[in-house]
């Protein structure tokens, strides 16, 4: 009768180790940052009334939503997106009319839109864009 013979077991290959992904992780972070840190002074400076600094600061923060509209989000999420600040501008608008929520949290939540506004107008270019001449 024939036999095998017997064939030494294969070894497991090793597997590469992966290579950290610091790069786009510290990256995907500084954009958060800067989402969080747009709005806190967008939101204080309007919840303040403070214009000293309101040409410059206002197109810094026009500048860093672009941006923001461009890097960090995602343009297939603009339904989702273009809700929440259609509803978030709804409340800004709606906060006017009632004096006892008062002005300092009435200007927090306009600062916030108004920080919204070029990210939300962004998304939209961008979902277009892509919908219409990705495939040129």
């Amino acid at each position: 009768m024939a036999t095998k013979k017997a064939q030494p077991k294969a070894q497991p290959k090793s597997q590469p180790k992966e290579q950290p992904k610091a790069a786009a992780t510290d990256n995907t972070a500084m954009w958060k940052w800067l989402y969080v840190g747009g709005v806190v002074v967008a939101g204080l400076v309007s919840a303040l009334n403070f214009t000293g600094a309101e040409p410059y600061l206002g197109w810094i923060l026009l500048l860093l939503g672009v941006l923001l509209g461009i890097f960090y989000f995602d343009s297939a999420d603009l339904m989702n997106f273009g809700l929440r600040y259609l509803i978030i501008s709804a409340v800004a608008g709606a906060l006017n009319a009632v004096p006892a929520v008062g002005s300092f949290i009435t200007g927090f939540i306009g600062g916030f839109v108004g920080f919204l506004g070029p990210i939300v107008l962004t998304m939209a270019i961008m979902f277009f864009w892509k919908k219409y001449f990705g495939s040129m």
